[in-house]
């Protein structure tokens, strides 16, 4: 089953909604109803602050430092429209090009099950009248469309991710439950794996003294497939097998200890954001689909993305195009890791060990900052705006080649070589399913045996 599966999500990945997606399909900003600034709440600066349509409203998107979220109409005398049946029907309809033929409202299911949408619950199901069988999840917090799947890509993930991470929505529903599943099925085929790679070296015989015939190994028919597929790609099933085990994180082992929020919160937002000139901004950003203001590192930024995914990076203050400072950020850093020393920093044009994408790359250029604290942590930053992508310390690299580089194998050395990692993945994912086979199947035979 792991085998098989794994070689479907090569090709088709589990449903998701990229922000490219996204930027692709929802309304410009509708820039002559802009005219308010939310306020400044109590707790001081937004922890983010984006603008956007909701409907034919435009909206301003506010995540509070306390990480509660809220959203106020941009239109003087308007308010968010509610989400309601009629609402996630209009919004889909013109998110997916095509007239809306059934909508429910639905806490989750297959392709929502996972904890990300639990803020957009519940979650209206649009299904569309088209061709490729479209449906679209709209959340009942925000109003946006946060997911979207195919009738093709429902199909294939029924044989793809939902069997090969055991994720029926019953069980993963259920984050524990799911978890010890995944710990106790696999946590077995371990040690059979283990045991069978021992017992196959035994029974393999190189040197002068052989089997019967000159043989170095006693088996026929089906015991020989299942010993010479097991001893070439049994170290690469064992390690599928423990990778996979691992991606629960049995114990915590590579969990990282929480970060300071207030440090954090003081990076994010360490900055008054100032009055933005709204007329201005909407002659410069024509087009836009999504306004981000920020404030990382005290740098009051605006960030413009357009309907192709294209960014534009804007002075808050002058509204001219503007780049974070590099200097600034480090500076900001520091405190970020307050038990360690900034020893390196390094601005990434290509990707390496520890930035890098299976399919897609991330966004380069991207600036890396070392420091040499107890944890050894590293932070990726996004060196136009300052935004902290993420925090990497020893033990969530360990994890990166204990997991990811034995699970999906994606060194740049074969990902940007392509198909070289397709022939990989394939050559030593036959094997494995030539090993399971074979191994059943000479179990059902000793089930079954008779002894005369």
């Amino acid at each position: 089953m792991w085998f098989a599966s794994g070689l479907v999500m090569i090709y088709v990945p589990y449903p998701s909604l990229s922000r490219a997606e996204r930027l692709a399909h929802v309304q410009p900003i509708d820039w002559r109803r802009v005219t308010l600034m939310p306020p400044t709440g109590p707790n001081g600066p937004p922890r983010a602050l984006a603008l956007e349509m909701r409907d034919a409203v435009p909206v301003w998107r506010i995540e509070h430092a306390d990480g509660e979220r809220e959203t106020l109409a941009a239109a003087p005398g308007t308010l968010p429209p509610p989400v309601t049946a009629a609402y996630a029907a209009r919004v889909a309809s013109r998110f997916g090009g095509a007239p809306v033929g059934r909508v429910e409202r639905i806490e989750r299911d297959q392709w929502t099950v996972a904890g990300g949408f639990d803020r957009h619950r519940p979650l209206w199901k649009a299904a569309l009248a088209d061709r490729a069988g479209t449906e679209l999840y709209v959340s009942a917090s925000t109003g946006g469309v946060v997911q979207s799947t195919t009738r093709t890509a429902r199909f294939w993930n029924w044989l793809g991710s939902v069997p090969h991470w055991i994720y029926p929505t019953i069980l993963r529903q259920d984050n524990a439950a799911w978890r010890g599943v995944v710990m106790w099925v696999s946590g077995p085929c371990i040690a059979a794996a283990i045991t069978g790679i021992w017992i196959g070296i035994l029974r393999t015989r190189i040197g002068k003294r052989r089997f019967k015939g000159g043989r170095m190994v006693p088996y026929h028919g089906w015991m020989l497939w299942h010993h010479v597929a097991g001893l070439v790609g049994g170290l690469f099933l064992l390690t599928w097998i423990f990778s996979g085990w691992l991606s629960v994180d049995p114990g915590r082992l590579f969990t990282s200890p929480d970060p300071d929020p207030q440090a954090e919160a003081q990076y994010v937002a360490g900055a008054q954001l100032p009055a933005i000139d709204l007329v201005r901004l909407g002659q410069v950003g024509t087009g836009a689909r999504l306004v981000e203001v920020s404030a990382f590192a005290g740098q009051a930024l605006v960030a413009l993305s357009d309907g192709e995914g294209k960014r534009r990076i804007l002075s808050a203050t002058t509204l001219a195009p503007a780049r974070a400072d590099r200097t600034v950020i480090e500076q900001a850093a520091r405190r970020l890791v307050p038990d360690g020393r900034l020893v390196r920093s390094d601005l990434l044009t290509a990707p390496d060990l520890y930035w890098y994408g299976l399919g897609d790359l991330p966004a380069l250029p991207m600036l890396r900052l070392q420091f040499d604290d107890p944890a050894r942590t590293w932070l990726h930053i996004d060196p136009a705006t300052g935004a902290l992508y993420e925090r990497l310390d020893a033990r969530r690299r360990a994890y990166r080649w204990c997991y990811d580089m034995l699970h999906k194998w994606d060194l740049n050395a074969l990902m940007l070589h392509r198909p070289l990692w397709d022939l990989w993945l394939w050559t030593f994912s036959i094997l494995g399913l030539v090993t399971s086979i074979s191994g059943v199947w000479i179990g059902w035979k000793r089930l079954v045996h008779r002894p005369r």
